[in-house]
């Protein structure tokens, strides 16, 4: 289906003349046949397929395969200068899943520009008539949609997956500082100007207040990682409010194979996935490639998948000029399909994530882990969190190339170990369950307060 929003069935909504001030959770709604659930991301997966995307994407199928509930997807798309005729929220994509072609945004404190969307996200609001609405993000959508979902829908709950800390940190979330791409420890007016010194303290100052009392309005945060939950609570966030969750992924089309150990003689496979950035570590693989290259160690090979093109013109001149100048033991294979991505893992031996951020939950890991494949990472954020030594995985000091080279060149000499790690990897929870999880703490959100407390 395609075109503005189809008529769907309209039921009562309360809409108070005079909102009332910026609090979570009205009364329980009236008892359905159905809960009704509406998951929102900042953009499309049609469109982009990052993890926050697919995560929110994942939740929507598993929410929809489930005959108690009816789902409904709303992401987010770009074009100059709106690119609409009539509504901004448009359905291209199939029977409940709609688009909102977002314009004019303030990424310093997360405002919407665009005046058609209170009018047209109230009115998908109102035919929609979710119970629950979860927010994978609110970039694009603006943090005001949070109050206009609290004023067109008073008795909704609202939930907010956190994915990294664009609350807190102005340089795309990811709190590595602007000039030296050093981790930061926190955020405070003082320490952001010196990143930032366009914007002064009291611009710091009061973009925290102003995203904070739009959180207010949020029922339940959800962190995919401890890590993540603990900083943004230090943040402000109420504690109270915040659970931790890992997010949906996809189930493996087929189970892994049983372990086969290589042959002595074999190289080692190491296999780098998904976006190729900086932040993701991947001059430090390069590095550690080289460093292997000049030890003449020839039982070592990286095969690198992931796209490169919509980083910075300078960052992508840089990753192509560490390309030419790899040795034979690189290999670099583009853009792939997640639709792949198992099979192109269980070739590998070891999975590479090196970033050198305080990455959440990274994807690739799940992904790894779903195809029993060995994690090495880098020892920081939820990367630590989320690969045991020894068991799913090994550690690497973050930024370390000469470590990495080292670990490389030793798992090379030890294929039987490589191979009995398969056995000891958890794998992610399947996808129903972990859908489950996410039902189990919307229902928390609807049981009677205990007076009693």
């Amino acid at each position: 289906m395609s075109g503005v929003l189809p008529p769907l069935p309209e039921a009562p909504v309360i809409r108070p003349e005079h909102p009332g001030p910026l609090l979570a959770g009205g009364p329980m709604p009236a008892a359905g046949s159905a809960r009704r659930v509406l998951v929102l991301t900042h953009s499309h997966p049609a469109i982009t397929r990052g993890g926050a995307e697919l995560a929110a994407l994942r939740l929507f199928e598993g929410l929809r395969a489930r005959p108690d509930i009816t789902a409904f997807f709303l992401g987010c798309g770009r074009e100059p200068g709106g690119g609409r005729a009539g509504s901004s929220i448009t359905q291209p994509f199939g029977d409940g899943d709609f688009l909102y072609t977002s314009a004019g945004y303030d990424w310093f404190k997360f405002a919407n520009h665009d005046e058609r969307f209170p009018r047209d996200f109230a009115e998908l609001l109102r035919r929609t008539r979710p119970d629950v609405l979860h927010f994978h993000h609110y970039c694009n959508l603006g943090a005001e949609a949070l109050l206009i979902a609290r004023r067109t829908l008073p008795h909704c709950r609202i939930v907010l997956t956190l994915h990294e800390f664009q609350a807190i940190c102005h340089h795309y979330g990811q709190m590595i500082t602007r000039q030296g791409r050093a981790l930061c420890y926190r955020a405070s007016p003082r320490d952001c100007t010196r990143c930032f010194p366009e914007f002064s303290r009291a611009d710091f100052f009061l973009r925290r207040q102003y995203v904070q009392r739009f959180l207010e309005l949020v029922d339940l945060f959800i962190a995919p990682s401890r890590f993540l939950a603990e900083r943004y609570i230090a943040w402000g966030l109420p504690e109270a409010r915040m659970t931790v969750l890992e997010n949906v992924i996809a189930d493996a089309a087929t189970p892994p194979p049983p372990p086969s150990p290589r042959a002595p003689d074999q190289v080692l496979r190491a296999g780098f996935f998904g976006q190729i950035s900086f932040l993701k570590g991947i001059q430090v693989l390069l590095d550690a490639a080289a460093i292997l290259e000049d030890e003449g160690v020839a039982n070592v090979v990286v095969n690198i998948h992931g796209d490169h093109t919509g980083q910075p013109e300078e960052f992508q001149e840089e990753f192509l000029a560490s390309l030419a100048r790899a040795g034979r033991n690189v290999r670099f294979h583009g853009p792939y399909d997640n639709q792949r991505v198992d099979g192109l893992m269980r070739s590998c031996d070891v999975v590479v994530a090196p970033s050198i951020w305080w990455e959440n939950s990274p994807v690739v890991i799940q992904e790894a882990r779903r195809n029993r494949v060995p994690i090495i990472c880098s020892d920081i954020g939820g990367m630590a969190e989320k690969v045991r030594p020894g068991l799913d995985g090994w550690q690497i000091p973050v930024g370390s190339a000469p470590e990495l080279a080292a670990l490389l060149r030793r798992l090379a000499g030890e294929p039987q170990h490589v191979a009995a790690m398969r056995a000891t990897i958890a794998p992610p929870a399947a996808s129903q369950a972990a859908v489950a999880e996410h039902l189990a703490a919307y229902d928390a959100l609807f049981a009677p307060a205990d007076t009693n407390k």
